[in-house]
Order: C-alpha cells, then sequence, then structure tokens
C-alpha cells in the first residue's frame, strides 16, 4: 500500500468536516444506492442514545462474535486510529482496506453535492460490512436518530439506551425533543429495548413504538438486574434467567448497559435468529473492552481514563469513583468541550477532587481552561491551568503519590489525544 495515497485518502475525509453536520438521510441514501445498496442486504442492531451506546455496541459484538457469528461493528468518534470506527470479528480493519473502501466510496461522490465526513465513512461501513457478508452488524447512531445517516437501514432490533441532555443546539433543549429524535430509529414492527427512566421522554418512546406497531422491552420493567458486587450482576429477562454473570467495565452504569444488550440478543433469540448459550454470554461479557470507558492508563503511577463527556457521563462517573475506587487523594485534568452543561459538570466532579488541572484538547471546539477557572472555584479549592495537555498530565503525576489516583476525564476527543500521548510515549 502506498501510505502516502492512504494518508491523502484521510485528509480528503477530515476536510469533509468543513461541511459540519448535515441532517438528513437523502445524501447517505443517493450514496449507498450508487454503490447498489449494500445495506438491504444486512441483519443490523441499531443503537441510538445519550450514553452507552458504544459500550452496549461492544458488548453486542462480543457475544455474538463468541457464539459464532461473523460481526460488523461501526462506532464513533475514534479516539486514536481512524480505523477503530470500523470492526470485524472484534478487529479493526487495516489501512489497506479502509483506503479500499474510500476509494470505492469516493468514486461514487457527486462533486456538486459532498458528502459529509459521517455521511461518507457510514457509506463505507456498510459497503465494508456487505462485502465482508457478515452475519450481524452492529451501529451506533453518531447524533440523535431520526436524521442520522445511520438510520438508512432497517434492521432486526433497535435499541435507545437512554436520554439525557447533549447536543442541544441541534436536537433540541428539552428531554421529549431529544427523546423525540432518538426515537426516529424506530422501525415499523421492529421491537426496542430501553433503559430509559425519565417519564417524558419515556412517553414520546412508547407513543413511537404504539404507532409503528413495536413492541417495546424496558431494562427495569420486562428485563431487569441485580448488582452483586466485585463486577457481577444477576439478569432477568423474557425468559433468560441468569445467576452471576460478570460486569465488564468499570461502573454501576454498564450493568445498565450489559442488561441492554443481553435483552436485546434475547429479543433476536425469540424471533429464531439463533441460538445463544450461556457460556458464550459470560465469555462475550468478560473479553468485553471499550477504550477510554474507566480505562487503566498506568498502573503505576495510577492513572485512569474517563470519556464522562456531558452531565449524564460525569454523574456516572462520580457513582463510580464513590464505588468502585480507593484512594487517598484524588487529582483530575479536565478537558472538556465548550457547548457543554459546564457548570453541571464541574458541579458533579469538582468537590471528589483534591487538586484539579484545567487544560485544553487542541479539537477546535474545546473549552479555554480560563473560562472554567472561576466556575471549578465554586466547587473547589486547589486548582490550576496548565497548557499543554502533555505538560497537565506530567504535572498531574507528579502531585500523586502512590496511594492517589490521577483521573483524566471530559471529552473523548481529549480522551484521544491523551492515549496518542501515551502511545507516543511508550513507542
Amino acid at each position: 500500500m502506498n501510505r502516502e495515497t492512504y494518508e491523502q485518502a484521510l485528509t480528503y475525509l477530515y476536510d469533509l468536516q468543513r461541511y459540519g453536520i448535515k441532517f438528513g438521510l437523502s445524501s447517505t441514501s443517493n450514496l449507498l444506492e450508487r454503490l447498489g445498496n449494500p445495506h438491504k442486504e444486512l441483519k443490523a442492531i441499531h443503537i441510538a442514545g445519550t450514553n452507552g451506546k458504544g459500550s452496549t455496541a461492544a458488548m453486542l459484538s462480543a457475544i455474538l462474535f463468541r457464539a459464532g457469528h461473523q460481526v460488523g461493528l461501526y462506532t464513533s468518534p475514534h479516539l486514536v486510529r481512524f480505523n477503530e470506527r470500523f470492526r470485524v470479528n472484534e478487529r479493526e480493519i487495516e489501512d489497506e482496506e479502509i483506503l479500499e473502501l474510500f476509494e470505492r466510496v469516493r468514486k461514487v461522490v457527486n462533486g456538486r453535492q459532498p458528502p459529509t465526513f459521517f455521511e461518507m465513512t457510514t457509506a463505507m461501513a456498510l459497503s465494508l460490512f456487505a462485502e465482508k457478508r457478515v452475519d450481524w452488524t452492529i451501529l451506533e447512531v453518531g447524533m440523535g436518530g431520526r436524521l442520522d445517516a445511520t438510520n438508512v437501514i432497517t434492521p432486526q432490533v433497535t435499541i435507545i439506551s437512554n436520554v439525557s441532555l447533549d447536543h442541544q443546539e441541534f436536537l433540541g433543549t428539552t428531554l421529549t425533543r431529544i427523546a423525540r429524535e432518538k426515537a426516529g430509529i424506530i422501525k415499523e414492527r421492529v421491537p426496542l429495548i430501553t433503559a430509559v427512566t425519565q417519564p417524558a421522554a419515556l412517553a414520546i418512546i412508547k407513543a413511537r413504538c404504539l404507532e409503528a406497531s413495536s413492541p417495546c422491552y424496558r431494562v427495569g420493567k420486562q428485563i431487569r438486574v441485580r448488582i452483586l458486587g466485585e463486577r457481577r450482576f444477576a439478569y432477568r429477562g423474557l425468559g433468560w434467567r441468569f445467576d452471576n454473570l460478570p460486569s465488564p467495565l468499570a461502573g454501576r452504569h454498564q450493568v445498565l448497559n450489559a442488561a441492554t444488550a443481553l435483552g436485546a440478543l434475547e429479543v433476536l433469540e425469540r424471533q429464531g435468529h439463533f441460538r445463544v448459550k450461556a457460556a458464550h454470554i459470560s465469555e462475550g461479557l468478560s473479553g468485553t473492552r471499550w477504550s477510554g470507558r474507566l480505562e487503566w492508563l498506568s498502573r503505576q503511577p495510577p492513572v485512569v481514563l474517563d470519556g464522562a463527556h456531558n452531565y449524564a457521563g460525569m454523574t456516572a462517573l462520580r457513582q463510580a469513583l464513590q464505588e468502585e475506587y480507593s484512594y487517598r487523594r484524588l487529582v483530575v485534568v479536565l478537558g472538556i468541550m465548550a457547548d457543554k452543561d459546564l457548570r453541571g459538570m464541574l458541579h458533579k466532579l469538582a468537590p471528589l477532587a483534591d487538586h484539579i488541572i484545567l487544560t485544553r484538547p487542541r479539537y477546535e471546539r474545546a473549552a479555554e481552561p480560563e473560562s472554567l477557572l472561576d466556575l471549578a472555584g465554586e466547587f473547589a479549592d486547589r486548582m490550576e491551568l496548565i497548557r499543554p495537555v502533555e505538560a497537565a498530565l506530567g504535572r498531574a503525576v507528579d502531585l500523586a503519590g502512590p496511594e492517589d489516583l490521577v483521573l483524566v476525564t471530559g471529552s473523548l476527543y481529549f480522551i484521544g489525544e491523551v492515549k496518542e500521548i501515551q502511545e507516543r510515549r511508550t513507542a
């Protein structure tokens, strides 16, 4: 493979970001039509939600693969490598395949109406999974649902993990408006699994299911879990009963994501698509890895990464810190996007911190650390502002003793930048 040609392909893709976020399905549909409609050959699981989409998708992929199925997984954003967005049978695809996919889709792009970055990558993913003849395609919604590029498919089951306020400038300023956008992935007579609990959001979702004659199964009602401790849980579903399953990822919220994934698999089994053995479920959950979510970057010194990129994510992170981690002092390195609920997120996290280092990721939407200083000061005493990110990390490690914990959190883009720094250091 010509490395220069590959880099030029990535440059072309990233340049499409200048077209911003464009809601609507026509551009993606037109691209796919010119590719021969590869998405119409796929059996799919479609996942929307404010948080937990990627973790749920990763669990589904791991279980289905261990049950003997060929599985395609499409997620976003990537943290370090563009390849992370496309996985087949638990492996990121190679650069050569990226280039082949790019060239295939690029040939059918209408230069007068160029796609957005996400429309192009979605077409690449669907073309890839059709070419690989995967048994199951798992698609994570990019944003919202109703007008998201991934919504061109008709899946066998849909999932809405949860609903909270995020991307309000695009999806609306209330839970009901955001829920309406996410409920747009619900298709006629296609079952839905959801862990949504807020009455207003749930009412929107249930109404859409009724309109579409789509069965609606809820975590907390038809699907129940009981946390056993030490990352184990019991599951009670539509027919499945498991008394001692591993919770693969840290945090109580990941048990709900696991229950949502199991509910989807159970519905698919009841439809006659396959049979999943208990061993496949246990092995798949145990083997699930999802980068940047309460992930250990280092044990000596102890450094944990978590992409708690909105208020709901920071709430889950706070609970995990209180329930699953022991430390003498908590040193936080925070890099966050400017368009988030900054005060709300700091209100959740800052009181737990003994020292906060504010920094700025290189992403253009990142909040300036100076703007965070006064907000953080409402909830914490010891703070400092350090640029660049690598220097902020170095300062945090210097401050932390062997019994302390360094937490690096905020935007997923920030987490990706930190992982790049770590990889560079390791190399």
